[in-house]
């Protein structure tokens, strides 16, 4: 019997609070798995700002696009994208935006975004502690500027959270990571940046790419506040 069988079969993923015999939590990698089939996302870091770009993988025409973004506002400079269940993130980004909001009347002044990364992180890791809850099977990245610099954000289902210049969450993310090492340049601008960003989806999503299925917002390091950019404006990002 494989392994993962036998670990089901005695009950260790029955809870978030158990260990298996190899040291793992086996709700935690479940719920990595998860993540794995949500919707991809690219958030990367440039000279002269930070954006994220969302597949937002919804081609019903009953639904509304607008009521269909992937990318989310914490404040006026952090945003945020989602892999695995979004209503798992609602949650997490909901607080987010609380705390944004609470620094701003405590402090007046904005909140940084690493303040909003590690607020979620200890969140998703007291779920993977706790009986009687299921962690949060969703991985977020938030990007955000301070200080008139950009700065790129991953917090993965334990908790962890790391910096980086670029990333991908969501499907194909080891694939599109590869690409990311290979083609990724800090000296790229936010225009060639998002041009390398839809050149890895279309090279890994072949016949499937569209143009329409995807949400871009950027912040520049100058302004500090966010631009979504509206899907006949991403044509100009191609050029």
């Amino acid at each position: 019997m494989p392994i993962d069988m036998q670990h089901q079969a005695m009950g260790y993923d029955r809870t978030a609070t158990m260990f298996s015999p190899e040291g793992t939590i086996l709700q935690v990698e479940y719920a990595q798995k998860t993540v794995r089939l949500g919707s991809s996302s690219i958030g990367m870091i440039c000279v002269d700002g930070v954006f994220l770009i969302a597949d937002k993988r919804m081609k019903d025409k009953l639904v509304i696009q607008k009521s269909a973004n992937k990318i989310y506002e914490i404040d006026s400079h952090i945003i945020v994208c989602a892999a695995g269940i979004v209503s798992d993130a609602r949650v997490l980004i909901e607080r987010g935006q609380l705390s944004a909001q609470q620094h701003r009347i405590t402090y007046d002044s904005p909140i940084e975004p690493e303040l909003i990364i590690k607020e979620i992180s200890n969140i998703k890791q007291q779920f993977t502690q706790y009986g009687g809850a299921r962690p949060f099977g969703v991985s977020l990245m938030v990007a955000g500027i301070r200080a008139k610099k950009p700065e790129l954000y991953t917090s993965d289902i334990t908790g962890n959270y790391f910096s980086y210049h670029a990333n991908a969450i969501g499907e194909n993310e080891e694939k599109i990571r590869e690409k990311l090492r290979e083609q990724y340049k800090p000296e790229l601008n936010i225009k060639k940046g998002v041009k390398l960003a839809l050149d890895i989806f279309k090279e890994i999503q072949g016949k499937n790419f569209d143009l329409e299925r995807f949400d871009l917002v950027y912040i520049k390091n100058e302004e500090g506040r966010l631009q979504r950019v509206k899907e006949e404006e991403l044509k100009e990002f191609v050029k």
